[in-house]
């Protein structure tokens, strides 16, 4: 089965300082049909103005991960992460990189906008996880453009070992980048579902097409077929059901 679901049908929040489109309930948006899909929680498409950003606030029990499309996002956390002789990452996310931090049983932190005159266009993504309360921890990788050019990528991963960053749930989450001829197909085993986020340009999921800030639910298929990108860049969440 296949559910699409347009860009113009998200949440979307003005904040002045912060746009941000909401493709689940979050906040002061509310869709009782619109809750999450299997472990994801949030998908947040924010755009936070120059000099501005979050404050130091908390969270718990959650795997929170970030994708910077455009500008930087300076990262502060109570682990030492961005802080100045912290001894942690220097906490600053910068397009190609996933952050990912594992709140667990609690962390606080902060995420700013530092550049001049540049907006910074992140995803923030929450996927829910398999185990409570496990120490707060933080892990920062780079995937160069090359390396999901026509194929999807694995940038975050439950399973321990993989070439990716490590969450603390039984989830996949690819990247990739499509234009013209380049097509993937991702294979989903029996009890998976899929979600495809299309972060920007256009791209053909299972015969069904897509523009920027389009997602497209999958459940009972035994694949994710990607094909006929212009200017593509996508994540594909492989979920249990």
């Amino acid at each position: 089965m296949l559910e699409l679901i347009k860009s113009s049908e998200r949440g979307f929040a003005d904040h002045g300082w912060l746009k941000s489109f909401h493709s689940f309930s979050f906040a002061d948006y509310h869709d009782p049909r619109r809750m999450g899909f299997g472990d994801l929680r949030v998908i947040n498409e924010d755009r936070i103005a120059a000099g501005t950003g979050f404050g130091t606030h908390g969270h718990r029990d959650m795997e929170i991960i970030s994708y910077v499309l455009e500008g930087e996002l300076a990262h502060q956390d109570s682990m030492g992460n961005g802080a100045p002789g912290g001894g942690g990452h220097d906490g600053v996310i910068r397009p190609g990189d996933v952050q990912r931090m594992s709140a667990g049983s609690g962390v606080r932190h902060s995420e700013f906008n530092h550049a001049e005159g540049q907006t910074t266009h992140f995803l923030q993504i929450w996927i829910q996880p398999n185990q409570r309360g496990v120490k707060p921890s933080y892990e920062q990788r780079h995937f160069a453009s090359e390396e999901k050019r026509g194929r999807l990528r694995l940038v975050a991963s439950g399973e321990a070992g993989a070439d990716a960053v490590y969450i603390h749930a039984d989830a996949k989450l690819y990247a990739g980048l499509f234009d013209g001829a380049e097509q993937a197909e991702l294979p989903l085993a029996a009890g998976r579902i899929a979600y495809v986020h299309l972060v920007r340009g256009s791209l053909v999921v299972n015969g069904q097409a897509l523009q920027g800030g389009d997602a497209l639910q999958l459940s009972g298929e035994s694949a994710v077929r990607l094909e006929a990108g212009q200017d593509a860049e996508v994540l594909v969440f492989d979920l249990i059901a």
